[in-house]
């Protein structure tokens, strides 16, 4: 299984008017009828899916393979897409690579296989979280809960929209960052992952911190979903990775966005 050389990274700053529900004030946890698109080859698992989904109050369509997902996804602009790996025809790393220019909404990989590999894999092509089969209904109903609460917030009061550390700029109501007067293009994660660490500017944030604050939810000590948003974040500010200027690695602990918010 592999992604083609075609098919790279391009990621398309998120349009939605929303913001991070950890810190932003206006936020709030209603969840109206919300659709959901599944692409799962296994009739079995995608059925019990769908139905436990639909009793929660979601909308789902469901596809068995990549091309049939990757059009529904696009043509249907779901609030959030459930997305195997393991598909006919196209792969869901292809899958993923293929709409991200044309779809900002949240990504959740399933795969069968425990490896970083995959995780890290389909995180950097664009997806939001990662779930690994069997899987466990009250965790994935947490995890897709969680991300729809960070794309479903209410515009913040102007006071609080904006955050400037140096020559880097974040604006929540438009959902933009700017880093030496360039525009940073950002998925729905990274922009609340810098959104958090920019209003927490010059606290040491531990990965407990950040898994509470983005996704409700406690860090288990193994995933690594956090670093590699932190090492994309950092590509997309400039920051080398050996000396890093805004996003600090604290040993031990965790993050710190250096400098002082204004």
């Amino acid at each position: 299984m592999s992604v083609s050389d075609s098919c790279t990274v391009s990621v398309v700053r998120p349009t939605l008017q929303n913001t991070l529900a950890s810190g932003v004030p206006g936020a709030t946890e209603s969840i109206e009828m919300q659709t959901i698109v599944l692409v799962e080859d296994d009739l079995e698992l995608a059925e019990l899916t769908k139905e436990r989904l639909e009793r929660e109050g979601f909308s789902v369509q469901h596809e068995e393979n990549g091309e049939a997902g990757r059009d529904a996804i696009v043509d249907a602009q779901p609030d959030l897409v459930v997305l195997d790996i393991m598909l006919p025809g196209i792969d869901g790393f292809e899958v993923c690579c293929q709409v991200r220019p044309q779809y900002v909404g949240p990504i959740l990989i399933l795969t069968a296989r425990d490896e970083d590999l995959d995780e890290i894999l389909g995180l950097e092509l664009g997806a939001d979280d990662f779930v690994t089969k069997p899987v466990k209904p009250r965790l994935l109903l947490a995890r897709i809960r969680a991300l729809l609460r960070r794309t479903r917030m209410e515009p913040v009061q102007q006071a609080h929209d904006s955050v400037h550390i140096g020559s880097l700029s974040v604006d929540a109501s438009r959902r933009e960052a700017q880093v030496e007067g360039r525009e940073i293009d950002l998925t729905t994660t990274e922009f609340d992952l810098l959104w958090y660490l920019a209003t927490h500017a010059g606290e040491v944030v531990s990965r407990q911190d950040i898994y509470q604050g983005l996704f409700q939810y406690d860090y288990d000590g193994l995933d690594r979903s956090v670093d590699v948003y932190i090492s994309r974040l950092r590509n997309r500010l400039g920051d080398q990775p050996s000396s890093p200027h805004y996003i600090k690695t604290v040993r031990g602990v965790g993050y710190l966005m250096a400098g002082e918010k204004k």
